[in-house]
């Protein structure tokens, strides 16, 4: 490409667009882009509203009784902003876009994607509540298709499912599956480079920023009351439970079981003879107390997740992992799983250099401006971004290792 002066425009279209090829784990999952902040620019706090599917429940017979339509929806904080600091002399921009890009681009959007992608990965993995419990071992493909038993029995949509792993746990399956696939050009790229493919109806992808969790030090003697005259069988949530007994603390994404605490199906509210899974949203210090749990426990309605056939006073908790060690997570899960959202940010006037773009559902803003006091050309690239687990149940943690 000849040399030419680049244009903020030009600048901002191509740090946005390598941007977006570096954001592996966000860029396969719901991506909004608020574009009421179009004219004015977003603040820090602003929120967008995401609606969620409906929930009915199904009678028998010729009578009915009509069943009001509850509108769910969830809040998402466009709370954080990220920014690199650079600077780049006005000669630069007689460059190539390509030489510019290869030059101050590329290295910029690195590092601004890592930290994007590490701030979602390393707070979502902790909402889900499903895990497939592997720790200690080697991944397998068996424990991927553990996953998708999940996702299916949670009427996961078919489309859009993808699983993220951590280095290790795609070395493990890299290996472990070398010599099962029959496409030619498939097998020749796991064998060159490493990679998956899309296999099990999953689109598979390896993510450095994958982080580990620490189970909690909680013994296995916590109980709960599950007695039926203690819990609400109604159609409100219960989103924390009483531990009766037991000590040390539990972490924010503990994964657990409660002793006669089914799931049952979505639709047919049957019981599936299968426990339930929770997940510790807060952490716990220990001892008898309340306990913040997801998802929340509902015994009746529309929304209804668990039956809980004991009379007995009280159940056995129980943990999943080792107390008080770390295991690596990896990722099975449907697109609308989670949203990343962007809303752009204010645009100053008057200053040397100055663009915003929107590119897939996100927004990046360049600033240029000259120091008079440092004699400096200083320059900032920004995104204004917050993230939410929408629907937890369309996820899968694969524990191994």
């Amino acid at each position: 490409m000849p040399n030419s002066i680049l244009t903020p425009v030009q600048v901002t279209r191509k740090a946005l667009s390598v941007l977006h090829q570096k954001l592996n784990f966000v860029g396969s999952i719901v991506r909004e882009y608020d574009s009421s902040y179009a004219k004015e620019g977003a603040r820090i706090g602003d929120s967008l509203k995401i609606r969620l599917p409906n929930q009915y429940t199904v009678g028998s017979g010729a009578t009915i009784t009509p069943q009001d339509t509850t509108e769910t929806s969830v809040t998402l904080q466009v709370n954080n902003q990220k920014h690199v600091p650079m600077s780049f002399l006005s000669s630069e921009l007689t460059l190539s876009l390509d030489d510019f890009s290869e030059r101050i681009i590329e290295p910029a959007m690195a590092v601004l994607a890592a930290n994007i992608e590490a701030d979602v990965l390393n707070n979502v993995y902790k909402d889900i509540y499903q895990q497939v419990n592997n720790t200690g071992a080697a991944a397998t493909f068996a424990k991927v298709l553990q996953g998708r038993k999940m996702l299916v029995d949670a009427l996961a949509p078919v489309n859009d499912r993808n699983v993220c792993l951590n280095t290790q746990d795609n070395v493990d399956l890299v290996d472990a599956l070398k010599g099962l696939f029959n496409d030619q050009a498939s097998l020749a790229k796991q064998y060159k480079e490493g990679y998956l493919g899309r296999t099990a109806g999953f689109d598979f992808m390896e993510n450095t920023l994958l982080p580990s969790h620490t189970r909690g030090a909680a013994n296995t003697s916590y109980t709960t009351n599950t007695q039926v005259g203690t819990l609400p069988v109604s159609a409100t949530p219960v989103s924390a439970i009483t531990v009766a007994t037991g000590s040390g603390a539990m972490n924010k994404g503990d994964v657990f079981t409660i002793a006669g605490v089914f799931r049952v199906h979505p639709e047919s509210k049957q019981s599936t003879g299968i426990l339930q899974q929770f997940v510790v949203t807060a952490n716990y210090a220990g001892g008898a107390g309340s306990v913040s749990i997801s998802p929340a426990i509902v015994l009746s309605g529309a929304a209804q997740n668990v039956i809980i056939p004991s009379t007995s006073a009280t159940a056995a908790i129980t943990f999943a992992a080792t107390a008080s060690a770390a295991h690596g997570i990896s990722l099975a899960y449907q697109k609308g799983a989670f949203a990343f959202a962007t809303a752009d940010l204010v645009m100053p006037k008057g200053l040397d250099f100055a663009a915003r773009e929107t590119f897939d559902g996100i927004s990046m803003r360049i600033l240029r401006d000259f120091d008079i006091t440092n004699d400096k050309l200083i320059t900032r690239v920004d995104v204004l971004y917050g993230y939410k687990t929408l629907r937890p149940e369309l996820a899968v943690r694969l524990a191994n290792n």
